[in-house]
């Protein structure tokens, strides 16, 4: 049996911050990976991620080929097209990464520190006793053997199957489950070009409803005549289309990728929610994807995910040093969370099930008579208030194109998402309160949901 103070499952964004900061502090930590060391890193995403968050995190910008590209914000195209939204603004700034490399810089991070990585290691189960979390079993795939660890702090961060969470008994009080609706399933492309694109600088999101419900294709320059293409459409109850179709169907018909060819490709899952009401409960923190920390609207998760294991790392290392790491003394983390990006993924919860309610010829309208602006769009991604140019003309025009339900719904998001923010500012300082607190949240998430249906 091996012990330490504390055991992070998974050796991704999260995990990687979680074990730096907790390590760096002097506490033994133990982190487990089923990849090979050599693969940590590897993972399908958008690659995307802003530079304010390496800067709120007193990270220096990595030089070894790290950050592909240079990003100074994005374009936003309606679905013909005709209409584009250019939202340029310091949050907004940021690179297109090299997933592997950033991966491996961000792995040196926390062994630099002292966490001691077990790679070739499959999670198996969480070891519960008198209520709490205080080790797991894992075994090691090239030996067989499994292993029993225990430590005063597990911490799941194992991604979107959050495999810990999913196993732990429901008196915890951390949802174990994520509805197939708060899902988006994903395919991108890594493409080599015959030539370097015109646009090098701005991520590119095309909203289609048709193509891609609930979601968006996107189109990142990554440099050297590569881009990162792909889809996210919402795993709706009513079926969804099948994304890499969609995408062969949408962006890479484009003239842009004539005669491209595939460097690599794959699928795979994003949780588009609010975060986990709670992340926390005796000896066990959940942290990155495994909590449903990813932006409802574009799906970045790469940012929120190292926030969290910053967060939490260092709650941890206080209930430690405190006592024992019960759900009261490692709290701080969900009010940490919540305060800092966990409001701004509550209101766009609401602000995706709107446009899940729209159709195409909506969204060219609305985009085309700046119904909503590029400003308020940059409100709206940034979970901040914003107003609607909703002007006697426009609601004229709607009135003539029997359009009224599509501007009744939009001014019931904002009143929705104002309401919802408003709420997310009351989450409770201690444990004491949270299950009024979320039986309020999941009635105003619902009223959404039924409100705003398509």
């Amino acid at each position: 049996m091996e012990n330490y103070d504390v055991i992070i499952v998974g050796a991704g964004t999260a995990g990687c911050i979680a074990a730096k900061t907790v390590a760096e502090k002097g506490l033994s930590v133990a982190l487990i990976e089923q990849k090979p060391q050599e693969e940590i890193g590897e993972k399908i995403c958008g690659d995307a991620l802003g530079e304010h968050h390496l800067k709120f995190l007193g990270l220096e910008k990595p030089t070894g080929g790290e950050l592909e590209a240079k990003i100074d914000g994005i374009k936003i195209f309606s679905p013909d097209e005709n209409t584009i939204f250019t939202i340029a603004d310091k949050e907004f700034v940021g690179h297109i990464l090299n997933r592997r490399l950033f991966g491996q810089w961000l792995l040196k991070k926390a062994l630099d520190k002292g966490a001691l990585l077990q790679d070739n290691m499959n999670f198996r189960s969480p070891i519960i006793e008198k209520n709490a979390v205080v080790g797991i079993l894992a075994k090691n795939t090239k030996t067989g053997k499994t292993t029993e660890m225990h430590s005063k702090v597990v911490v799941d961060a194992t991604g979107y199957f959050g495999m810990i969470r999913k196993q732990l008994p429901a008196e915890f009080g951390i949802e174990r489950t994520i509805a197939n609706e708060d899902v988006e399933a994903c395919y991108r492309e890594i493409r080599q070009l015959t030539q370097e694109s015109e646009n090098t600088r701005f991520c590119e999101i095309y909203l289609n409803q048709t193509a891609s419900p609930g979601g968006y294709v996107w189109i990142f320059p990554k440099g050297k005549a590569r881009v990162n293409v792909g889809i996210g459409t919402c795993m709706r109850k009513t079926g969804y289309p099948n994304p890499k179709e969609q995408l062969y169907k949408t962006a890479l018909a484009k003239p842009l990728f004539n005669a491209s060819s595939v460097i690599t490709g794959g699928a795979w899952f994003d949780p588009v929610r609010r975060p986990l009401d709670s992340m926390v409960a005796n000896g066990v923190v959940v942290i990155g994807d495994a909590a449903s920390l990813v932006n409802p609207i574009h799906g970045g998760g790469i940012g929120p995910s190292m926030l969290s294991g910053y967060f939490a790392g260092r709650q941890i290392v206080e209930a430690i040093e405190n006592g024992e790491p019960t759900r009261e003394a490692l709290w701080n983390y969900n009010k940490k969370y919540i305060n800092t990006y966990g409001k701004k993924q509550g209101t766009l919860d609401i602000f995706k099930m709107f446009l899940l309610s729209c159709n195409d010829d909506d969204l060219n309208y609305g985009m085309h008579e700046k119904l909503m602006t590029e400003d308020d769009v940059l409100k709206a991604g940034m979970g901040d208030d914003f107003h609607l140019n909703i002007t006697e003309t426009a609601k004229r025009v709607f009135r003539g194109l029997r359009r009224v339900g599509f501007l009744n719904r939009l001014r019931l998001t904002v009143a929705m998402m104002k309401e919802l923010g408003a709420h997310y500012n009351t989450y409770p300082e201690t444990p004491q309160g949270f299950e009024a607190w979320q039986a309020q949240t999941i009635k105003l998430i619902e009223e959404g949901r039924q409100k705003l249906a398509p």
